[in-house]
């Protein structure tokens, strides 16, 4: 393979960013984190918005710190990044203002608006992603239903990975499986769903051309490589630009009988299909359809993650008790099972001011005995995550029509322990934990793949699981998950 090479992947999250280097030897890849950086939404004049211009001069000084350390060159940089949100350019190529953030309140009412215009069974059926508001489909919808000056100048539109792409390469261009959490996309092509978007009078103009994962998108310009002192040229990839997807394609072992849980703030569970499932029972259960590396499909449902537990944590510091998550765990482990359940996707965990009391109130309205201690607290979050997990599972076998044997969990949240060892039981399936760097993983594997250095997504995987330790864990018999399932069923209402 010719000696060391360094690929660098830049993982843009919704609360923090990083640049971390993987040196790859053929083999196996060695991971490092070389730059992180806190990434907080802006609130101007009444909106939020993502500081986009100082997010790239992050970006560029992870690079910098990167070639100051390194002796080896860069093989490739790709970015990866959270879904929905994007950048408007005018005919110039310059931004046009910083791009909104999904939660800014310019959306609130939009989805019911667009939804007397088309039905939710006909977004569903062109596009195979469910409908939310936050979606950039009904971003775009606000900005016409507000005749926004900034869309009526706007020349293009980029999400917000492939706008640090083109400040990297000059090229602009919307990689797919970002591309398919606009809900501007057409399920059944890779093309833009334009007689949809013609419906909402979204302009088609704006919308640039859609690359494969793994599309070289030219090299890194030299004024930037100038600015980064680079040695040399180094190709831009277009990766799987979603983070759920780079996460998804590095799993080692996924197949056809797996599923896979992205864990984190939210949990990300499906399956990796060939062909996408659009019909009433998948868009009724809360399931979409969104692209994945090497012409896949992603059919998962969003479901409230560790956002629960994270929330409670903060709650708890704010009334003065810190508290370790190895102090937490150990203090559910010691509570007593199943005293009460919650539905995580219930609208009052969404941001309230006190997680821990929206849990008690919760589970008092339902009839529950209201958990009192830091264990039970967290406790009732964990094991009502497994029983959604389970419901989940049984979801999904039914839309595939097979037996799935195993269950993948990357991310963060394949570092709990109990949580992980909960879903083996809740799901009476064998959990596979790791890797927690999924997504940089396969950021920097689809680069590999795109510079000749891998065959493909297989032999990447391969070398990703050469690359990283996981820790499997095996069902144990008894509890009463079966009655839990019972007691919370994902879109049917929460608890029964």
């Amino acid at each position: 393979m010719g000696g060391v090479t360094d690929y660098l992947a830049v993982d843009l999250g919704a609360s923090n960013g990083r640049v971390l280097a993987a040196a790859w030897d053929g083999d196996r890849f060695a991971l490092r984190e070389v730059h992180r950086f806190d990434n907080e939404p802006v609130s101007v004049m009444g909106h939020l918005h993502w500081d986009a211009l100082r997010l790239w001069a992050e970006v560029k000084a992870g690079i910098a710190r990167h070639v100051a350390t390194s002796s080896r060159g860069v093989g490739g940089v790709g970015v990866d990044s959270w879904g929905v949100d994007f950048a408007l350019l005018d005919r110039d190529g310059r931004l046009l203002g910083n791009p909104y953030h999904y939660r800014d309140s310019r959306t609130e009412g939009v989805l019911d608006h667009a939804l007397r215009r088309v039905s939710r069974q006909k977004l569903y059926a062109a596009t195979g992603i469910q409908p939310m508001q936050i979606n950039t489909i009904f971003q775009l919808y606000s900005m016409v239903r507000d005749a926004d000056a900034q869309l009526a100048a706007a020349d293009c539109l980029l999400p917000f990975p492939n706008l640090i792409n083109y400040w990297l390469s000059g090229t602009q261009a919307a990689e797919i499986t970002h591309a398919t959490t606009t809900q501007c996309l057409d399920v059944g092509r890779q093309r833009w769903a334009t007689d949809l978007l013609t419906t909402l009078e979204i302009p088609l103009g704006i919308l640039p051309s859609v690359a494969e994962p793994g599309t070289v998108l030219g090299p890194m310009l030299p004024e930037v490589g100038a600015e980064v002192s680079l040695r040399g040229a180094a190709p831009v990839v277009a990766v799987g630009c979603h983070d759920t997807a780079s996460a998804i394609a590095a799993i080692p072992g996924l197949d056809e009988h797996s599923v896979y849980i992205s864990s984190g703030t939210w949990s990300l569970m499906g399956v990796e299909l060939r062909t996408p499932i659009v019909n009433d029972d998948a868009l009724e259960s809360g399931f979409t359809n969104e692209g994945g590396v090497a012409g896949t499909v992603r059919l998962l449902r969003n479901i409230t993650g560790l956002w629960l537990v994270q929330e409670c944590r903060r709650q708890w510091v704010r009334e003065g008790a810190s508290y370790t998550w190895d102090q937490l765990l150990a203090a559910a482990e010691e509570s007593k099972p199943f005293r009460s359940l919650i539905d995580p996707d219930d609208p009052s965990f969404l941001s309230p001011t006190d997680m821990p009391a929206a849990i008690r109130n919760a589970c008092i309205l339902s009839g529950q005995p209201a958990p009192e201690s830091v264990g039970q607290v967290i406790r009732c979050c964990l094991e009502s995550l497994a029983v959604r997990y389970r419901a989940t599972l049984e979801d999904l076998e039914r839309l595939v029509g097979c037996p799935l044997e195993r269950i993948h969990v990357v991310g963060g949240g394949s570092q709990n322990r109990l949580l992980c060892q909960l879903t083996a039981d809740a799901c009476e399936r064998p959990v596979v934990a790791g890797p927690v760097e999924a997504a940089a993983l396969g950021n920097v594997m689809v680069q590999a793949i795109a510079t000749g250095q891998l065959a493909d997504i297989s032999q990447g995987r391969s070398a990703v699981g050469a690359s990283v330790n996981v820790e499997r864990y095996e069902p144990r018999p008894g509890g009463a998950w079966r009655e839990g399932v019972g007691r919370i069923r994902p879109q049917a209402g929460g608890l029964a």
